[in-house]
């Protein structure tokens, strides 16, 4: 994520069901996050910093918590989960001062690439890191319920 290639917006990201992971503190966290990147990508200009520092401060403290959890538990895969945070990180530092120089296009594609980074990082890594999670402090995998969300059998038949 540290190069902002001009990619084609997409669009605002939406909580849904399909982010849920079954580990309750970092659902909520990841509720939150997906609010914040989707008022940074609907924000107007004059709103571009508040925004942008609202995900600053938000990712850092999410990315730590996270971190945390990984290291205090040991979980195996904790490198490359804790890599990809730290380059998020930095890719929003990279656009502070851009966007205090009032180049705002770096934030604007900033915003989509958190919205198109989101359900792949939340789906892989997260999820794993949810799954050890409940087993270490519940003693199994976790349950989640989607809402709305058709079963297999349910999809062929529609077909």
């Amino acid at each position: 994520m540290e190069t902002f290639t001009g990619s084609e917006p997409v669009a605002p990201i939406e909580w849904n069901d399909s982010f849920l992971l079954g580990y309750g503190a970092m659902d909520s966290v990841h509720r939150e996050f997906v609010h914040l990147v989707r008022a940074l990508q609907c924000s107007p200009d004059e709103d571009l910093a508040r925004c942008l520092e609202a995900v600053a401060v938000h990712a850092e403290s999410h990315f730590q918590s996270e971190d945390r959890w990984m290291v205090e538990s040991d979980f195996p895969a904790r490198g490359c989960h804790i890599d990809e945070h730290a380059a998020v990180l930095a890719s929003v530092e990279q656009v502070r001062p851009l966007l205090a120089e009032g180049n705002i296009d770096p934030c604007r594609r900033l915003a989509d690439e958190l919205a198109r980074w989101f359900p792949s990082h939340a789906a892989h890594l997260d999820s794993a890191l949810s799954h050890w999670m409940c087993k270490q402090n519940y003693g199994g995998k976790p349950v989640v319920f989607h809402r709305g969300m058709k079963l297999s059998a349910e999809l062929a038949r529609d077909d």
